[in-house]
């Protein structure tokens, strides 16, 4: 699932220009940003961040990086791996 403060009508058009295939929440109060620690002041309403969370519902995996979206996709995607190889 992905998360932003965006409304719900650009997360629309995001998904449809890049064809995600997972659903989006829109945060546009930044509950979630605040509950996960990433919101912040300014023009960047909230930090660029990758939770991956178990079927336990416990953050297994934090991937940081504002610029580098291949290393949340990489790391994301080996964290998971991990998981169900366990």
């Amino acid at each position: 699932m992905g998360v932003s403060p965006d409304r719900s009508d650009r997360q629309k058009q995001f998904d449809e220009a890049n064809d995600l295939g997972f659903p989006l929440l829109a945060d546009t109060d930044k509950t979630v940003a605040k509950q996960f620690g990433v919101a912040r002041f300014g023009p960047l309403p909230v930090k660029r961040v990758t939770f991956v969370i178990g079927t336990d519902c416990k953050v297994k995996a934090v991937i940081k990086s504002e610029a580098n979206m291949n290393k949340h996709a990489d790391e994301a995607l080996a964290a998971v791996r991990q998981l169900v190889s366990n």
